[in-house]
This record gives structure tokens, C-alpha cells and sequence, in this order.
């Protein structure tokens, strides 16, 4: 069994440091929904397959499995300690599996030797809990940190790609800033309009919403909401606050008149989001936003409680 090297300081390190050495920019640019490899277009874009993993004695995962299409979104609760964020590292390749098999893509990552990885990790993006920005950068060289490394990309294209995303999530006018003049959320989504930068087809998002006021938090729903409908991101949202869970899976992102709304969704809609409930290590729950709150189990009552 393993030993988990990284803590949560560490996964934040690693992760990010992962994040920004990757330099498979042909990979970032392949079709929406295709981490790499040539999955079909109907295919997972992530797959877990009775996936387990133990820290010495510690069981984290027990045979969990789950799917995830491209567009959509899956929304892991539970509580601290339940395995939420090692699903994360999982897919990230950054934790490897005692037993089962992890895809991204269509590609099985959990054998994947450090440079293949890479590559597949130009097609993810990554928001962490505190944003994880440099605050030695403005906020257009946070966001186009991935892009300038391609010495091949010209400056002019990057800055046109980082004004896009920026204008995407309603910071255009805060390029030249540096992080730490921007409120908690601005940041936040600052870190969203850095993650899609390179036009991944995945974005994870572990605890995005974390210390934020309800207003804010909702200011940051958005964003993710608008990259699965519009962009056709598939998303995974690692959180404990229900607020934030609910309000993504039963909200969808339209274009309306050269506007762009958030509204209510419709039932249709609402059953494409997914919440996978853990425990213990455990798939205790898995079904849409009106099955889990229609659940009689008690572990579910009281943690919606």
C-alpha cells in the first residue's frame, strides 16, 4: 500500500507545478471534450474504474467507479477525509491506484510514465482552493503563464487568448493588476479564466468556493457553469458546500441576445450534473440533484442537514 507524500500544501505544490511545466500545447488544442488519446466523441472524457487506494492502514478509496461526459458535470460530496480531493490526484496522475484503472481522455493514465503524463495533462486544468496565483505576475501573465512557455506561440496571439478569457469571466479590465489588488472571488476567478486558458477539455475544481461569501461563491458558479454550457468543458467539483453543489447542477448558461444569462434549468438539463456521494471511501450515493435530495438514507439526511 502506499504512503501518500503529498498533503494538501503538497498537492497544491505539485499540482500546480505540474500545471505549468506541461508543454503538450498540441494536446491543449484538441477538440473540446478530448483530454488526449482519440476518444470518441461520445465517449468518458474521464472514467474511474473500482478504483482503490490506502495510505498504509488507511483505506481512502474503496472500489469507487464513476464516469464523466464531455459538457457534463459530476459533483463529489463528503466529508473530510472521505476521498474527495485523492480522486483529483488520481486523475491528475499525481497519486497512482492499488487496484483499478483511471482514464483521461480514453487514455489509461494510471500506468503512465512522468512524460506521458504531461502530455495529458495540457488537455486539464486545474482551480485550486486559494487560487494558487503568483502574486509577482500581473493578472494577464497568471493567466497566460501556460502559453508563454510555448516559445513558438506568438505574444500577440497570447495576449489576444488571455484578453478572451478574461473578458469570459469579467476581469478583462484587471489585466495589468497584480493578485493581491483583486477581492477573494476576483481571484478565484482569475485562477478559472488561468485554467482554461489552453482550451482544456477538463477542468477540476477542488473546494473553488471555499471562504467565500454566498454572493461571491455564486460569482464563481457562474464561471463554471458558463465553461460546461458554452464551452462544453466537462467539469469536476470537488466541495462540501451544498450551496455551491445545488446551485451548479440545477443552473444552466445561455446566449441571449449578445448577452450571456445564468438561469434555472430544466429538468432535462439539471439530471445531465451528478453528485457522487462518499463515505468512507465508499460510492455511498450517485444520481442527479433531485435523487439525492429525495435520498432516505440517513448518512445522506445528515449530511444535507
Amino acid at each position: 500500500m502506499a504512503t501518500d507524500p503529498y498533503d494538501e500544501a503538497g498537492l497544491k505544490t505539485r499540482g500546480h507545478s505540474a500545471e505549468l511545466k506541461t508543454r503538450g500545447h498540441a494536446a491543449e488544442l484538441k477538440t473540446r471534450g478530448h483530454a488526449a488519446g482519440t476518444a470518441a466523441a461520445d465517449a468518458p472524457v474521464v472514467e474511474l474504474r473500482r478504483v482503490s487506494l490506502a495510505f498504509d492502514e488507511k483505506v481512502v478509496l474503496r472500489d469507487v467507479s464513476f464516469t464523466l461526459l464531455a459538457g457534463h458535470t459530476k459533483l463529489i460530496l463528503g466529508a473530510s477525509g472521505s476521498g474527495k480531493s485523492t480522486i483529483l490526484k488520481l486523475i491528475l496522475g499525481l497519486l497512482r491506484p492499488d487496484a483499478g484503472e483511471v482514464y483521461v481522455g480514453g487514455e489509461r493514465v494510471d500506468q503512465m510514465k512522468e512524460r506521458e503524463l504531461l502530455r495529458v495533462r495540457g488537455g486539464l486544468g486545474m482551480v485550486f482552493q486559494e487560487g494558487a496565483l503568483f502574486d509577482s505576475l500581473t493578472v494577464g501573465e497568471n493567466v497566460g503563464f501556460k502559453l508563454y512557455e510555448d516559445m513558438h506561440r506568438p505574444l500577440a496571439e497570447i495576449r489576444a487568448r488571455v484578453e478572451e478569457v478574461l473578458g469570459f469571466v469579467r476581469l478583462a479590465e484587471y489585466i495589468d493588476r497584480r493578485p493581491t489588488e483583486l477581492s477573494g472571488g476576483q481571484r478565484r476567478r482569475v485562477a478559472i479564466a488561468r485554467a482554461m486558458a489552453s482550451k482544456p477539455g477538463i477542468i477540476l475544481y477542488d473546494e473553488a468556493t471555499t471562504g467565500l461569501d454566498p454572493i461571491t461563491a455564486i460569482t464563481v458558479d457562474e464561471e463554471v457553469i458558463k465553461l460546461r454550457d458554452l464551452e462544453e468543458v466537462g467539469s469536476i467539483v470537488v466541495t462540501h458546500q451544498l450551496r455551491d453543489a445545488f446551485f451548479v447542477a440545477t443552473h444552466e448558461a445561455r446566449r441571449s441576445g449578445g448577452r450571456i444569462e445564468v438561469a434555472p434549468a430544466d429538468a432535462a438539463k439539471a439530471d445531465e450534473a451528478e453528485f457522487i456521494m462518499l463515505k468512507e471511501g465508499l460510492v455511498a450515493f450517485e444520481g442527479n440533484a433531485a435523487e439525492l435530495r429525495a435520498s432516505t438514507d440517513p448518512y445522506i439526511r445528515t449530511f444535507l442537514s
